[in-house]
Parts: structure tokens; sequence; C-alpha cells
């Protein structure tokens, strides 16, 4: 099997809660006793860009499991470039792709440089058709982005979710390799179906945002309370999806407690 941990929204902001979270979540995931494959960030590593927030998210994410990020909205390509990939500085999406063993991992990127909404360049998709012609025959793929590109009831996130996602749809309900869809954004774990396939949101280590069925205020939406949770995604040999999602306590021991 292939065992990747999703995580997602870290808000590294310069303050020690964010930060903390995220030591907690990645000291969880270093001591599980099947270690991840990889660790997929998915977008919105800072909370506005930064140099010193991706320094801070660069010592956070240092670890002996390969680490793979993209933006989101509260990113800044050219600094993400320059701090985290050590690249030259540039505004050109950030779209990456991995391979693990049979499983492909593409990575796009849906941030749109100054807006809160996201959306799919025309080469993204370009770059997308060689990486599909190019991943082998009859094996897994998962496709990782920020922005959902479906409706969630979110009041908040719903309004800036992916713009224009049938294009994505098609794509993905015509190949049927693609075993499903990882996005943020949402802070809040969520699944449902996009294009025939799982899409599935990975929570936020920084907060929750509530669904239409939770507000009791229009302007009372982020839940600071709840603990940081990672998602954990298992493709078996039979390139089956398995999806768990696991709560990390911010206080107290991290482990398996006798039963």
């Amino acid at each position: 099997m292939i065992l990747v941990a999703q995580v997602s929204d870290t808000h590294f902001d310069l303050g020690t809660r964010n930060a903390e979270r995220v030591q907690r979540v990645m000291a969880f995931i270093a001591g599980l006793r099947r270690r991840p494959d990889a660790i997929l960030v998915t977008g919105d590593i800072t909370e506005s860009g930064k140099p010193e927030q991706y320094a801070e998210a660069r010592l956070a994410f240092d670890a002996e499991i390969p680490l793979y990020a993209i933006p989101g909205n509260h990113d800044d390509r050219a600094g993400f470039r320059t701090r985290l990939l050590d690249e030259p500085a540039s505004d050109a999406p950030i779209n990456r792709t991995h391979r693990l063993g049979d499983l492909t991992i593409a990575l796009l990127d849906s941030s749109v440089p100054g807006e809160a909404g996201g959306r799919l360049a025309d080469e993204t998709y370009q770059w997308l058709d060689e990486v599909l012609g190019a991943a082998p025959a009859g094996k897994p793929i998962l496709l990782a982005l920020h922005h959902p590109p479906a409706h969630l009831f979110s009041p908040i996130v719903d309004g800036i979710s992916l713009a224009e996602p049938q294009r994505l749809a098609d794509l993905v309900a015509g190949d049927d390799r693609i075993v499903a869809v990882l996005t943020g954004h949402a802070h809040s774990a969520a699944t449902t179906t996009f294009g025939g396939r799982p899409l599935l949101v990975a929570p936020s280590t920084a907060s929750v945002l509530s669904g239409e069925w939770e507000l009791d205020m229009p302007d009372h939406v982020m839940d600071y309370a709840p603990d940081p949770a990672v998602a954990l995604h298992v493709i078996g040999d039979d390139h089956r999806l398995t999806t768990h999602f696991r709560t990390v306590p911010v206080g107290g021991r991290i482990g398996v407690q006798p039963v």
C-alpha cells in the first residue's frame, strides 16, 4: 500500500499558536508506526505570504518524510518559490508532479494572485495533459489543488471556490486512473464526489469553518477551539482509495493509549 498524509491551511502568521499546532501534527505523522510515503500540504501555507512566514513554515516542515506543497489564496507565488522551493521568483503557476511507486501525484496551482477564489490557468491544463499522457497506463493518479471544485454548503468557501470547475470535472471523468481529487481551503474535513470520483477536503490545522447548519450569526463562521487534524489517504494494491481523518490533541501525549 501507499500512505499519503494531507495537511492543509496551516496559516503560519509568526504567532506561536498556529506554529505549535503544525508542529504537533508533524510529530503525530512522524510517530506513526507505518510512516507515510509523503506529506501533501494543500495550500494557505502562510497567512499573508511574508518571507518570515515562509521561513517559519520551512522550519516546521523539515522532516524525514518527503513533503510536497502547493500555494493557496493566502500565499504569494514568488515568495513560495524562493523561500520553500529554492527557485527564482516568478508569478507563474506552481504545478508539480511526483511519483510514489505506482502512484502519480499531480499538484495543481489553483491560486490567482490577488484573489481569494481559485482558477486553473490554461497553462496548468496544458501541463496536466502532459502529466496524464506520461503517467503509466493502468496506474493510479491523485490530483491535488487548494480550492474545492464543488459546492460544500460552506457560506464562506462556496463563494471563493474553484471557478469554472466543469472543465476539470470532464477531465477527471474521462480518465479512469484518477482515483480522487484532494483539496484544502474549506477548513473542514469534507467528502463528496466530483467527476464521478471522490473529492476529499482536508481539515485545517489552524481552525474550522462552520457550515450553513451551524451558524448563529452570519459573521461568526470561524471556530478556533477544535484541535488540529490531518487526512490519511491509503492507496491499496488494488488501487482503491481509503481515507481516514485523525484529530491531533494539542495538549497531552501523542500516541495510542492501551485499552
